[in-house]
């Protein structure tokens, strides 16, 4: 199955879960509050996610002046992929790691870290770019927003019904799933299947960006010992950075906490490294 059907899937599948959330909480009204709160939630992060993010991590956008060699590695680099120069920005964190953001790739952002900068060689660095180059590519950082926002309803609602049901609501206008007995389930079951169904699309567009790395620097050896460093790097210096954005980046920031590891958004670091090396074979 390729990507792009998994995740179409996976999306239809979380739209499935607001409405079934929607519909347990307030029945038909409810449903229909869900699906009009889950658009309009949707087109806020359409628009505003990527100056959100960048904000949250107090991001400072970068000129050619002030890095002239990553300008000049992202140019070289997005020639190749036929996609247009994104805007560059610096996290002052020393923690190694990297985001894409941006609803099109024509209205993109590249984001890196300085302690990323500081540890890597410019081959191992050209291959992170490359890599979030590939999610501005194939447009997984609009994907990945859409998504994480979906995730984000179905939690904030099965909260809301939480709160209903501690001060004695659950009654809806039918017993169809069960009343209160029913919005408990979806209480627990919801924002886990939420949360699965984010990491499954994650994960899919994790490998693909890999893939895209190597194909465009043909140099995927590189990349593989980015990736070492990084996940070194993770747990020497945890980032300070927030279970909402942990997709975005090229390595989850939160693996190095146990419990977050446990329901990580990326897949095994050993796994990327070795399909990225048998790609060399």
């Amino acid at each position: 199955m390729t990507n792009a059907l998994k995740t179409t899937l996976l999306l239809g599948l979380m739209t499935g879960l607001i409405l079934w959330v929607g519909d347990t909480v307030g029945g038909r009204d409810g449903l229909m509050m869900a699906f009009l709160f889950a658009v309009v939630m949707n087109f806020g992060s359409y628009w505003f996610s990527d100056k959100i993010v960048l904000r949250m991590y107090r991001a400072q956008p970068l000129t050619e002046t002030d890095a002239p060699d990553l300008f000049r590695m992202v140019r070289e680099l997005t020639t190749r992929a036929h996609i247009p120069m994104p805007a560059l920005y610096v996290l002052p964190q020393d923690a190694p790691n990297a985001f894409a953001t941006g609803r099109s790739p024509s209205h993109a952002a590249v984001a890196v870290t300085s302690g990323i900068v500081r540890m890597l060689s410019p081959a191992e660095l050209r291959g992170v770019i490359a890599h979030e180059l590939g999610h501005v590519a194939n447009r997984d950082t609009l994907i990945s927003t859409i998504a994480a926002t979906m995730a984000g309803v179905i939690m904030m609602v099965a909260r809301m019904a939480q709160f209903g049901l501690m001060f004695g609501g659950g009654r809806r206008d039918n017993d169809d799933n069960g009343g209160p007995l029913g919005a408990l389930a979806m209480i627990i079951v919801a924002p886990l299947a939420a949360m699965l169904i984010q990491m499954a699309i994650s994960r899919s567009r994790e490998f693909g960006a890999d893939a895209f790395s190597a194909k465009t620097t043909h140099d995927p050896l590189s990349l593989a010992s980015a990736l070492e460093k990084i996940a070194r790097g993770n747990e020497r210096i945890p980032m300070d950075a927030g279970p909402a954005t942990a997709h975005l980046f090229i390595m989850n920031p939160l693996s190095a906490r146990r419990l977050a590891g446990l329901f990580s958004t990326h897949p095994p670091t050993e796994e990327r490294i070795r399909r990225l090396r048998s790609m060399m074979a």
